[in-house]
């Protein structure tokens, strides 16, 4: 029997498909907004199985129901193929089950099958409702009530393969399982000199071995969209035998699952590995990763991406009505899009017809200018030197670093020398900072001098926070003109901002300023103009969340609020997006000031949540978010007002953050912010120009911004950009951790696809 329909909204929300890391977060999110926008959500048991199924399959979701699902991988509400969905029959029982429950709004995670099956059962709606109305099955209430069954999808696939969008959920989990065994295996075979194949996802879609490969310093990739001519063979041996020649102690081949030639011949892992052996007499040892990219612990991106999806899932579908198209929710340009699903799909399966139809230069378009861009960086920074010979008249470039410490700056550098050559540039180190470049501490970078540094934590040529000052530039002039420096390259943070700025604004008086000057952003902070992203902001964030996750299975074996602090100066990205990924009930920001009768009111529900039954509360706090109400301030207030239900610990998170090997994200960013910055310097060169710019990515594209106008965009008191693209978000943190009652949601941007690539 169908129950009578009510007025309060019920959504539905399910899995399908492929595994992938993330797709909890987003499921966490969908519950739990549901619950503070005023509808009932529900899990769909097993994918569209527990639909067919029914009955126990279909469970109502309270709030503590998806709790502790954050950092687990996998999907907690299952998913499994339906062969009974395929038929029409099997779709009419999933129909009357999803009535049953009151349920016409639905929320799909899955890949393009998934969705499109969805599709096709929501344009079957209605004859289904018809049917099961003239069977007597449902009532003609019932009917009415749900005669429109209105759906969003989230992507989830590991192979980031759906067009339209920038990133799907557990790709970025999976790249980072990837490039961790690159490195790990990188490691043995450089002690004896060995070559590896690595077999990687990605049967259709070339993102994975492609990104795995610059991140990791791979020395040959086969993806679907590029394959290469029959006699492959020969070109990869040259290569590999050259790349040794050139200096390298390790050999690197990555292998898609779904690799071919040109002329669709299947080329697999034993193939590459028996060419390898018959043409340099060295057998490779073989490594397939297999269902290991699929597994563990989601990365920080896949935690809080999908949280936001699954926040702007909610909001979409229960806006829509029976007129509304379907629609999936993506990512461009950091940014939730409104992407058409029919259209996205039918793109997406398109690609694949351009591969058999040997449209291989549109098949690389259709994944993205990003897509395009990576694979003609991976052939500059795969290919052996030839001839290492510097043509006369070189221009000399000067790399360094200035500023703190961010992972993916050695990223820069090796990107920095091996595309700077390939330019026909010469390229200088300077060992630390501007202090190195007055004391003489440069050097000519080579090829073979950044051979792994891809993956190396730190700085290989030192950084130091101490700004140029007016009583140095005289000395640093005489160095740029004693050393014939013809540009610079910073890589670094706020301090290396400043400096340039203040040298531009004295090129009157020390002439030797007027050369080409291009930065490139690289700090955890993430507080630098023009760039959205930095380089080590990523790392940073997985970082913190890595002891937050050990900060809570500590605290939660007792009963306990912890306070955490993370970097970030007066920035609050670092803690925000920490904080996001961690599941913390509570953030502090600098850019949202703090009173006292706020932290009151979280002292409130603070005992509130104890009482009943709470046994940790994780609050997340950037160093500079308020000048009295610290860390410290914060412990003491909570414990006193704790009347013993709780007690309190306090951490800074501090230099952790900083440390270790720079993630895929930091790395594929280091390289292609390098690669616009030569790009830069070379058009600058080419018409005897002296520009000062600062390279970023905002907006989607990558921009060069004049120093001049630096000014025009940064809060110099606060050291941060005076807009901040990720602060809209802050408003997901009280809906999907903190459930007090009063907080009425805040819709965020959704912006529109303007379009889906298709030929």
């Amino acid at each position: 029997m169908t129950p009578s329909p009510d007025l309060k909204k019920r959504v539905g929300v399910l899995t399908s498909g492929g595994d992938a890391q993330g797709m909890n977060a987003a499921v966490r999110a969908v519950v739990r907004t549901s619950l503070e926008m005023g509808a009932t959500p529900y899990a769909i048991l097993e994918g569209w199985q527990g639909a067919v199924e029914g009955g126990e399959r279909i469970k109502e979701m309270a709030w503590s129901d998806v709790s502790s699902i954050l950092n687990e991988g996998g999907t907690v509400i299952g998913t499994a193929r339906s062969p009974e969905f395929y038929e029409y029959e099997g779709r009419r029982r999933a129909c009357k089950n999803l009535l049953e429950k009151g349920i016409d709004r639905l929320v799909v995670i899955g890949g393009d099958g998934s969705l499109t099956g969805t599709n096709e059962f929501r344009k079957e709606w209605p004859g289904h409702v018809q049917g099961l109305l003239e069977a007597g099955e449902i009532t003609p209430e019932v009917a009415n009530a749900h005669s429109a069954l209105m759906i969003v999808g989230i992507v989830g696939s590991i192979d980031n393969d759906m067009v339209g969008t920038d990133m799907t959920i557990g790709t970025d989990s999976a790249l980072n399982r990837i490039v961790e065994a690159i490195d790990d295996i990188s490691s043995t075979a450089a002690s004896h000199q060995r070559m590896f194949v690595i077999e990687v996802m990605g049967r259709h879609c070339g993102y994975l071995p492609l990104m795995s490969a610059v991140a990791g310093g791979a020395d040959y990739v086969f993806t679907p969209e590029n394959p290469p001519t029959p006699g492959w063979e020969d070109d990869m041996s040259e290569k590999l035998r050259l790349g040794r020649e050139a200096g390298r102690r390790e050999s690197i081949v990555i292998v898609a699952e779904g690799a071919k030639d040109s002329e669709g011949n299947r080329i697999t892992s034993a193939q590459v590995a028996q060419a390898i052996e018959a043409r340099l007499g060295e057998k490779p040892r073989i490594t397939i990763l297999g269902h290991v990219q699929r597994g563990g612990t989601p990365s920080a991106y896949d935690r809080w991406m999908p949280t936001l999806m699954g926040y702007g899932a909610v909001q979409e579908i229960l806006k829509a009505t029976a007129d509304t198209p379907a629609n999936i929710i993506g990512v461009r340009k950091n940014r939730l899009t409104r992407i058409p699903l029919v259209e996205s799909v039918e793109a997406t399966r398109n690609v694949a017809e351009l591969v058999a139809n040997k449209e291989f230069d549109k098949a690389i378009e259709s994944r993205g200018a990003s897509f395009v861009k990576m694979t003609r960086i991976n052939q500059i920074l795969s290919e052996p030197p030839g001839n290492t010979a510097i043509p006369e008249g070189a221009k000399r470039v000067a790399v360094m670093h200035m500023g703190g410490l961010a992972p993916g700056m050695n990223t820069a550098a090796r990107a920095a020398v091996r595309i700077g050559l390939d330019k026909g540039m010469q390229i200088l180190g300077v060992q630390g900072s501007m202090s190195g470049l007055m004391n003489g501490n440069v050097r000519e970078l080579t090829w073979s001098d950044v051979e792994g540094w891809a993956f190396k934590g730190g700085a290989e040529l030192g950084t130091r926070r101490t700004m140029a000052t007016v009583d140095q530039y005289y000395a640093i002039g005489r160095a740029i003109e004693e050393h014939k420096i013809d540009a610079l390259l910073l890589i670094g943070g706020m301090n290396a901002y400043l400096s340039i700025y203040d040298m531009f604004q004295e090129r009157g008086r020390y002439p030797a300023f007027n050369i080409p000057m291009v930065l490139v952003p690289a700090t955890i902070d993430n507080n630098l103009p023009g760039a959205e992203l930095s380089i080590g902001a990523d790392t940073a964030v997985n970082n913190a969340v890595w002891a937050l996750d050990r900060i809570k299975e500590s605290a939660a074996a007792s009963r306990r609020c912890f306070v955490a602090e993370t970097m970030g100066r007066k920035c609050g990205y670092l803690a925000l997006m920490a904080a996001i990924a961690s599941g913390a009930e509570k953030v502090y920001l600098n850019e949202e000031p703090t009173t006292l009768a706020d932290i009151s009111k979280d002292v409130a529900y603070l005992k509130q949540s104890f009482r009943a039954g709470r046994r940790l509360f994780l609050v997340v706090r950037n160093e500079e978010a308020h000048p009295e109400y610290n860390r410290e301030f914060l412990a003491r207030v909570f414990e006193s007002e704790g009347e013993g239900l709780y007690d309190v610990r306090h951490s800074a998170l501090g230099h952790l953050q900083q440390g270790g090997a720079p993630s895929p994200f930091d790395r594929l960013l280091a390289t292609r912010l390098v690669y616009e910055a030569i790009e830069v310097l070379d058009a600058i060169f080419e018409r005897g120009g002296d520009d000062a710019c600062y390279i970023g990515e905002a907006g989607g594209k990558m921009q060069a911004f004049p120093v001049s106008r630096m000014m025009d965009h940064l809060d110099t008191k606060n050291r941060r950009p005076f807009d901040q693209w990720w602060l809209s978000i802050a408003t997901v943190i009280p809906v999907v951790s903190m459930p007090r009652g009063d907080v009425i949601p805040v819709e965020i941007p959704i912006e529109d696809a303007d379009h889906v690539v298709t030929y």
